[in-house]
């Protein structure tokens, strides 16, 4: 696991272990708020062991950006902590991430310990206040990545926790693009210093705008590339013209795991919109 700091209270842990997934930490006089886990439990645990060092009141609260594996399998190690989500969150990890950790558990004995802790703190609609220590955080419903998807805001600090809502690429195939693009907006819309992505670099303030404007270039050109290929009558094997590069996007970043994601999103829209 790699930690930074990005602002005074607010570190960083990114795993070293799975496609640089990110976890945040707020730390306050009165606890800690942490911000995803990490995928394995050793990682996870290292999160743990700071978090006790370096604030008195332990992890009070563990707020779930959505409900992926990657994201969620480390919170059963923050026993005392709430578990705080959107009350889509908790639906989709109780409908479908048993049966998914059930069969990766056959497939990767590091996470054979893990098992599913289920919010105990939800919400619907658009958005909800958490405040500890004296600290204002947002939790923003940002639906398009899943349906239940949310970013932390955290309003004094002006460092958003955009999870997977900002990635080196947008992943599609559990979501929606038009979903994704108005969540896109809204960052675009808030005062920032820092953005931490779901995987991979903190964005500064800076680059903020040009990488959700990135993200949302990247969007219309795959609907728009897979829609010609449809309407021609292609098939899927003509998806493979369709190159992260000429849809404006590097295929460097998360040691070309970007480029699995971008072809999963081409198959995904092409079966959406031919009707398989």
């Amino acid at each position: 696991m790699l930690r930074e700091r990005v602002s005074q209270n607010i570190h960083v842990c990114t795993s070293d272990l799975y496609a640089q997934v990110t976890a945040g930490v707020v730390a306050t006089p009165a606890g800690a708020v942490v911000i995803d886990t990490l995928p394995f439990p050793s990682e996870t645990r290292e999160m743990a062991s700071f978090i006790e060092h370096e604030c008195p009141g332990g992890a009070r609260y563990v707020v779930l950006t959505h409900y992926h594996a990657d994201h969620t399998n480390g919170a059963y190690l923050f026993p005392k902590a709430e578990v705080v989500a959107h009350a889509l969150c908790a639906e989709l990890l109780a409908e479908v991430g048993e049966k998914a950790l059930q069969k990766v558990k056959a497939e990767e004995p590091a996470l054979e310990e893990v098992v599913i802790r289920l919010p105990t703190i939800t919400f619907e609609g658009a958005e909800m206040a958490l405040q500890l220590g004296g600290i204002m955080m947002r939790l923003i419903h940002s639906p398009g990545h899943t349906l239940d998807s949310l970013m932390v805001y955290v309003e004094d600090e002006r460092v958003l926790f955009a999870a997977d809502t900002l990635m080196p690429v947008p992943s599609i195939i559990d979501g929606d693009p038009a979903a994704f693009k108005a969540s896109l907006e809204q960052i675009a819309k808030l005062p920032l210093e820092n953005v931490v992505q779901g995987h991979g670099e903190v964005v500064l303030r800076g680059e903020v705008g040009e990488a959700v404007q990135a993200m949302v270039d990247y969007l219309d050109r795959i609907e728009d590339a897979v829609a010609d290929v449809v309407a021609k009558g292609g098939s899927k094997k003509q998806l493979g013209r369709i190159t992260l590069e000429s849809c404006g996007l590097s295929r460097i970043p998360l040691n070309g795991m970007v480029q699995d994601i971008h072809v999963a999103n081409l198959r995904s829209l092409y079966e959406r919109m031919a009707g398989e």
